[in-house]
């Protein structure tokens, strides 16, 4: 059984451009959220999901900096190329860090292996009210497989839904006992210019260049320090009502399967 971290990226954004070449510490944030999965112990590898486009060029060159692995596959569906990722790999099951995500906590990505391992689960989401950006999702390769089937169409951002509302497979909320995770007023991912300001200020005062800090340290400070908190927490609304905009099930006619 071989387990990974999956790292989704691709250089362009519109809400905020080229935001995963903006520099934190003098380093371009995708390259925060890179040294970040390495400290996923029970990881057998991270593997850095990009397209096969000539503008993601710099992002391979970044993945070969930070000693990643890569695959480089399709533009639009993101579920396409986890599972070409996974067959090259030969990955049983994953969890995924978006490019967006650089504080996504390495002990709950663990978490989430060790969960996935046990073979009792097929899709692994984040509990109600943890923390976003804490933890993205857990996959099991079979799952995957069988997604890339029954699905018709090649817009696969929105993802959960093949997993969640098909009925088709075993899902569960990760296991988060300790409170420290729980805050629905931060926000912790990069899609607005208030986000990176946000970030910013988290990594200069820690002033942690590889990344390394724990939320369990991060949160406590986040919670003396609520004007820090003020700089983004009013973007969610926004960034919820987008995700959901852009939810959609596009399944094949069953008798086409």
């Amino acid at each position: 059984m071989r387990s990974a971290v999956f790292i989704t990226v691709r250089s362009d954004s519109s809400r905020l451009p080229n935001k995963a070449f903006l520099p934190i510490l003098g380093k371009p944030t995708i390259e925060m959220v890179m040294l970040r999965a390495k400290l996923v112990t029970n990881a057998d590898m991270v593997v850095v999901c990009t397209t096969e486009r000539p503008v993601d060029n710099a992002i391979v060159a970044l993945a070969e900096k930070c000693g990643v692995h890569l695959f480089r596959g399709s533009l639009d569906d993101k579920l396409d190329r986890w599972l070409g990722a996974a067959r090259k790999f030969e990955i049983d099951y994953f969890v995924t860090m978006d490019g967006d995500d650089l504080l996504c906590d390495p002990e709950l990505m663990g978490m989430g292996l060790d969960e996935l391992k046990s073979g009792s689960v097929d899709f692994l989401e984040a509990p109600q009210g943890l923390i976003c950006g804490a933890y993205t999702y857990g996959i099991r390769t079979s799952a995957l497989e069988q997604v890339c089937k029954i699905k018709d169409t090649s817009d696969t951002e929105m993802m959960w839904v093949y997993f969640k509302d098909t009925g088709l497979f075993k899902v569960a909320s990760l296991a988060v006992h300790d409170s420290v995770f729980y805050n629905t007023s931060i926000r912790m991912t990069l899609d607005y210019a208030e986000d990176f300001d946000f970030f910013k200020a988290i990594f200069e005062h820690f002033n942690c260049s590889n990344n390394d800090v724990s939320l369990r340290d991060i949160v406590p400070y986040l919670q003396d320090h609520p004007n820090i908190i003020q700089l983004n927490a009013y973007r969610h609304q926004d960034w919820s009502a987008n995700q959901l905009k852009k939810t959609k099930l596009v399944l094949k006619d069953r008798k086409r399967l």
